[in-house]
């Protein structure tokens, strides 16, 4: 309301005008917004704190090793191991991808890469995938046969998610790598400035299917030999051509590497870009003479 007093000719109140209008609605619109505006910063608030933990639990799933590693510690045919987790460009999508490298009782190595389905995967699911994986090829199960068995656990679970995965076992004495795959993007294998895609043995997503059968194949390395290992994530780009082939391409800048580290470092700047659709892992294991 506003108003003014209306004065006669010897200055006193005659009159009194005034305009009135009900603001019952413009409050409440205004309340609304103050409210929305609150709504969005918790929500904001609250997703920050959902991707910090999503983030933190992403950590958790990955190998304690961080740079390089060198399986096994001495001896001649060792690998020279490199790794590295790339996010999406969402913060918001924090996927099920996972790598890792560990010495066997034996002698011999065990490779993995592979990705749960999905994002925001409950960890303990994962957890189980990962110590199940490391409990069998410590018990000396095959790379097919473990497959079996990883398929068995996803089957069985609570929960049933379907994965992909890739298992590699390599044996220094020999130089041969054992592998089999779920329905997992194939290794790359780089030999003198060129590079090729293994063909890959039989084998579908981890929990499609039970009671699946998942081959196993063999292959010689040499000295000098560059093994990648990735989740599909990686070459799955919005701006170019996708698959094996951009990777492929890195053959030249692979043959001058002088460590896996180092190949690894070029993985990263040719599909570390902020435009990735989806995260990823790249595993880069290099025969040492």
């Amino acid at each position: 309301m506003t108003g003014e007093p209306v004065l006669d000719a010897e200055g006193c109140t005659a009159s009194m005008w005034a305009v009135l209008r009900d603001v019952s609605e413009l409050r409440r619109s205004e309340q609304a917004v103050t409210r929305s505006r609150a709504s969005v910063q918790r929500e904001e608030h609250i997703e920050r704190a959902e991707h910090r933990m999503a983030v933190e639990l992403q950590e958790t799933v990955l190998p304690p090793w961080r740079g390089s590693l060198r399986l096994p510690p001495q001896g001649p045919g060792a690998l020279d191991i490199a790794a590295h987790y790339l996010p999406s460009a969402s913060s918001g999508l924090i996927g099920g991808d996972w790598y890792d490298a560990m010495e066997l009782p034996d002698g011999r190595t065990l490779l993995t890469v592979g990705d749960l389905t999905g994002h925001g995967i409950p960890p303990p699911r994962r957890w189980r995938c990962c110590w199940a994986r490391r409990g069998m090829a410590v018990a000396g199960i095959e790379p097919g046969a473990l497959m079996g068995h990883l398929n068995q656990v996803l089957e069985t679970t609570m929960q049933p998610a379907l994965g992909s995965a890739l298992c590699c076992r390599f044996d220094p004495g020999t130089s041969v790598l054992s592998w089999a795959q779920a329905g997992h993007p194939a290794p790359l294998l780089f030999r003198g400035g060129s590079g090729r895609l293994l063909p890959p043995p039989d084998g579908i997503l981890l929990g499609a299917a039970p009671q699946a059968v998942f081959e196993q194949d063999e292959v010689r390395l040499f000295p000098g030999d560059v093994l990648v290992l990735h989740t599909d994530g990686l070459t799955r780009r919005g701006d170019r051509g996708a698959g094996p082939e951009a990777l492929l391409a890195l053959a030249p800048r692979f043959a001058e590497a002088r460590t896996a580290q180092e190949c690894v470092r070029g993985v990263v700047e040719e599909f570390g870009g902020t435009e990735r659709l989806d995260d990823a892992c790249v595993l880069v294991a290099r025969i040492g003479a």
